[in-house]
């Protein structure tokens, strides 16, 4: 198979410095790294055998012209600016997209995720994956209900015969864009958690979405993905109302990496918008 590496990015050119680094380790080298980016600044020097892609600003748009531009190859594995994979990843990604051909998307085993944290230095998380000593079945998986998208592979050939994108109706860091892109994807084949697959999550804050986006984000997203068909109220409406909860709950008392205040004004903006029959997640950019 022919595996490319799609990483979009914006504004974190020091943090993907360190990851095209780590994808150096790979025992099982990717035929193409795609790398899309909105400015010159966004990238720093050129690294060694990475492809650079000019596009549109936007998570979404950026992974579709990934996408575009992986046409010759079999597999695209997206990972975030800040994933460190550890050294089989590639490898085993490949070796179960060939055991399975009925499998559409796979996502590895997140060893430690800085997303919902302070977030961790690439030090930090180059001595997890040292410490990392996975002893089980590689290719061992399990079904999984969507791709993470900090780190997900797709099969292309079900992307091109169905047509399917990643939703630019989603704007900015897009929210949720992983579920829906995947959920569609898993209509016509297996998604998989792979055991053998696994990495490191940075959780890098720098270039995040402000909070008060964010916030808009997390419930006009999800009202907008479950009319949309690919993400069941029975998953949005809890994950809309945990999120304001537990941004209420931490507004007076917030984490130092977190802007919990500026997240519930934006969730209850986006309630607000819901109730008067306005609610979109392209409102967010007027915020």
């Amino acid at each position: 198979m022919r595996l490319a590496i799609g990483i979009a990015t914006r504004g974190r050119a020091a943090i993907l410095a360190e990851t095209l680094a780590e994808l150096d380790r790979q025992t099982r080298r990717p035929d193409r790294i795609i790398v899309c980016h909105v400015t010159p600044e966004d990238i720093g020097p050129p690294h060694p055998g990475v492809d650079y892609l000019l596009s549109p600003a936007g998570l979404p748009r950026q992974r579709n012209a990934i996408l575009d531009a992986a046409a010759e190859c079999d597999l695209v594995l997206f990972l975030d600016d800040d994933f460190l994979p550890g050294p089989g990843y590639c490898a085993v990604t490949e070796a179960v997209f060939t055991a399975r051909p009925d499998c559409v998307v796979t996502t590895g085993t997140v060893l430690a995720d800085g997303a919902n944290a302070p977030g961790y230095s690439p030090a930090e998380g180059r001595a997890i994956l040292a410490r990392d000593r996975y002893d089980g079945d590689p290719l061992a998986v399990a079904p999984h209900f969507n791709g993470y998208g900090c780190n997900m592979a797709v099969r292309l050939e079900v992307v091109r015969r169905h047509g399917i994108r990643v939703d630019e109706a989603l704007p900015l860091y897009a929210w949720y864009e992983d579920i829906d892109f995947t959920r569609l994807l898993g209509r016509h084949g297996a998604i998989l958690r792979l055991a053998g697959a696994r990495g490191v999550h940075l959780g890098t804050k720098l270039g995040r979405t402000p909070g008060r986006r964010l916030g808009y984000s997390q419930v006009a997203n999800s009202v907008y993905l479950a009319r949309k068909g690919t993400y069941p109220w029975s998953h949005a409406l809890p994950s809309l109302l945990r999120h304001t909860l537990k941004n209420a709950v931490r507004a007076p008392w917030p984490e130092p990496w977190a802007d919990r205040f500026g997240r519930l004004r934006g969730n209850l903006l986006a309630l607000a918008d819901w109730a008067r029959g306005r609610i979109s997640p392209g409102r967010v950019l007027e915020l």
